[in-house]
């Protein structure tokens, strides 16, 4: 059998961080025979000098590590980088995933964990931020909003607005549905996946946070309008 049945992710480049040896030995394992570039680091601190010189696609982070844990190194990241992030732990309260959807994660896995479930999260985000080389193809232009699939570039009255890769795709998902009522099931299938259906603390922690990036106001939202018990509604502006 082919080790990499998939050439698309040859090359594509993953930083691991884990203190653990036998978690990070079964990732290099696994990611490799897929066709991944792998890179390892024991902590927060040591993941921070890789990406200095090496661009990682995506990044798959240990909550608990000395040093710097996992959600330090998320904010660090988000800093100056929107490379999807998820975020392992042993910890699967609501709560602290929450704490690592705030620090800029994009997705949480808990452990134990089966390598089935988590290379499908991989190549689910990874989907959504294609090589750079990769064309998406597409301007969408809604209201007060540019959104330029090309660049994940959005500007709002002319303004730049930094997204994270999530928070790009889900606003992009608003604005090719202006108007019309998102249910929170659909929202968390097309960003997340379908495996994420009962997952709302994603969604409220995400939408949260594009409010504070684009609302006047978030306290009081003009373009992502809550439809009570139901969803969202998105108003893009004149």
């Amino acid at each position: 059998m082919n080790a990499n049945p998939d050439h698309r992710n040859d090359h594509r480049k993953i930083l691991v961080v884990d203190d653990e040896p036998q978690i990070t030995r079964v990732l290099r394992t696994a990611l490799s025979s897929q066709g991944y570039d792998l890179r390892v680091a024991n902590d927060g601190e040591t993941a921070l000098e890789i990406v200095k010189d090496w661009t990682p696609d995506l990044i798959i982070t240990d909550i608990s590590m000395p040093n710097m844990d996992g959600l330090e190194l998320s904010r660090r990241l988000r800093t100056k980088s929107q490379v999807p992030i998820i975020v392992l732990s042993v910890k699967g309260e609501e709560r602290t995933k929450v704490r690592a959807l705030d620090a800029g994660a994009d997705d949480y896995v808990t452990k134990p964990f089966g390598i089935s479930e988590l290379l499908a999260r991989v190549r689910a985000n990874l989907r959504r931020v294609p090589p750079a080389e990769v064309p998406t193809g597409g301007l969408i232009e809604s209201g007060d909003f540019r959104i330029d699939l090309d660049a994940h570039v959005v500007t709002l009255r002319n303004r730049e607005v930094k997204l994270t890769p999530k928070e790009f795709e889900l606003l992009t998902y608003f604005a090719r549905h202006t108007g019309k009522v998102i249910t929170h099931r659909t929202l968390l299938t097309a960003v997340w996946g379908a495996g994420s259906s009962e997952q709302p603390e994603y969604l409220r922690v995400f939408i949260g946070q594009l409010r504070k990036k684009i609302e006047p106001d978030p306290s009081s939202p003009t373009y992502i309008v809550t439809e009570p018990w139901i969803g969202y509604r998105f108003v893009a502006g004149e």
